[in-house]
């Protein structure tokens, strides 16, 4: 796609001015219910082979007992930042996950990175809610940590019919929240950060008692505009091209 195309893209409309009228309380009551819904069969299989790549890549290297750092890049779409990803934590396996089986074929065909992927990259093709709650199992039972999680462009369901599909206002928030140190959303709708950061503080503050274990931890949150130097998404180099503003979001553990 060239530069005259990524400058017509279009700024996200939405019949909202404002954070979510409901994320209070739809955060609260998330928080307290855990998320029940069966995890799909092709998913338990992506993780099994995700699981695989992983236990292969720690007993290649240096002998490294558990638990084992992995990077997670969700929504990876045609694999571009997981690539960059796996350039910048290269002693780490870094995950990217997609539910399209079509963007991930053209991650494995991508001729527009500079060079081979890395070694330490690999692609799923799964259900990122249902990839997130066998990762949280992992973690908590002491045989991944994940230091990084990478939310890059996640669809904004900008529509307020639509908003209980965004991931701050759905069940899997408050797992979401406890699977990794650090998580890193990007966005190019100002509201769709503002609203994250605030469903993460009410998370944070939501009484313990009834609810998950390890909901409400201490975290920074870091919500701000940002211009990536280097774009490192189709989804910045188009809105980098047409001037948008990006925003990001970033919660320490």
């Amino acid at each position: 796609m060239n530069d005259q195309t990524h400058s017509h893209a279009k700024e996200v409309q939405s019949n909202q001015e404002g954070p979510f009228k409901d994320l209070e309380k739809l955060v609260r009551k998330y928080a307290c219910t855990p998320y029940l819904r069966p995890i799909a069969d092709h998913t338990r299989l992506a993780f099994a082979d995700a699981e695989q790549f992983i236990a292969d890549f720690y007993s290649k290297g240096q002998a490294q007992s558990a638990p084992h750092p992995v990077i997670l890049d969700s929504g990876c779409g045609t694999g571009e930042s997981t690539f960059h990803l796996a350039q910048q934590f290269p002693d780490y396996p870094v995950i990217g996950i997609d539910k399209s089986a079509v963007r991930l074929n053209k991650a494995n065909k991508n001729g527009d990175l500079p060079q081979p992927m890395p070694q330490n990259a690999f692609y799923v093709r799964a259900e990122l809610i249902d990839f997130w709650r066998l990762a949280l199992e992992k973690a908590t039972t002491g045989q991944w940590t994940i230091p990084y999680h990478a939310l890059y462009y996640p669809n904004p369901w900008p529509k307020q019919s639509e908003a209980g599909r965004r991931f701050h206002l759905h069940p899997i928030f408050p797992t979401l929240m406890q699977i990794s140190q650090t998580t890193e959303l990007r966005t190019n709708w100002e509201i769709y950060a503002q609203e994250f950061a605030l469903a993460v503080r009410i998370l944070q503050k939501t009484p313990v008692r009834d609810c998950f274990p390890s909901s409400r931890v201490a975290m920074t949150i870091n919500c701000e505009a940002f211009e990536p130097e280097q774009p490192i998404t189709a989804f910045e180099r188009k809105y980098k091209n047409a001037r948008q503003q990006l925003w990001r979001v970033i919660i320490h553990h």
